[in-house]
């Protein structure tokens, strides 16, 4: 139901149980944001939302072409029409952002992937954070989300630009 492809090696390298900890991020979001996936959804061949790893380049093209914004970012949310399989829809993230943020707020790689998968998740499902009550609901239900993962609070450090 989660589909997960590494495209950079650098994040197997880095996470080799990546695919397990993207999964257990979606699912937690899905759940804290109360899209609580049926059963024939997590028998399904296709998944409610695909995951990209990939590197800095590939996420600063999709940058570019989709959001007219230079550079790499941590996590790209790319929301699926409505649709009858129930798609969600893609995330992208970059393999050197999201190591550098990790390395810079003094965290584990693999909670900051839990994290940004959590936050790209929330942003599938219709959150967002472009004003003070928006990201204050968002945060909130990301602390929750993470806790339950045993990730501390990543707002508890100085963050990156999630996307």
């Amino acid at each position: 139901m989660i589909d997960i492809e590494i495209e950079d090696e650098a994040w197997a390298d880095a996470l080799p149980d990546a695919p397990v900890l993207v999964r257990a991020a979606a699912l937690a979001a899905l759940e804290g944001a109360g899209r609580r996936p049926a059963a024939a959804e997590t028998d399904s061949a296709s998944g409610l939302v695909a995951v990209l790893l990939t590197d800095d380049e590939a996420v600063a093209d999709l940058n570019a072409e989709y959001r007219r914004k230079a550079g790499p970012t941590n996590v790209l949310s790319f929301p699926a029409a409505q649709n009858p399989e129930g798609f969600l829809g893609d995330l992208a993230l970059a393999y050197g952002v999201c190591a550098r943020e990790a390395e810079q707020q003094n965290k584990s790689l693999a909670d900051h992937l839990q994290h940004l998968v959590a936050h790209g998740v929330l942003h599938l499902v219709g959150y967002d954070h472009m004003n003070e009550d928006e990201a204050a609901d968002m945060e909130g239900l990301e602390r929750r989300i993470l806790a339950g993962l045993g990730v501390a609070d990543p707002y508890a450090a100085e963050q990156g630009d999630h996307d």
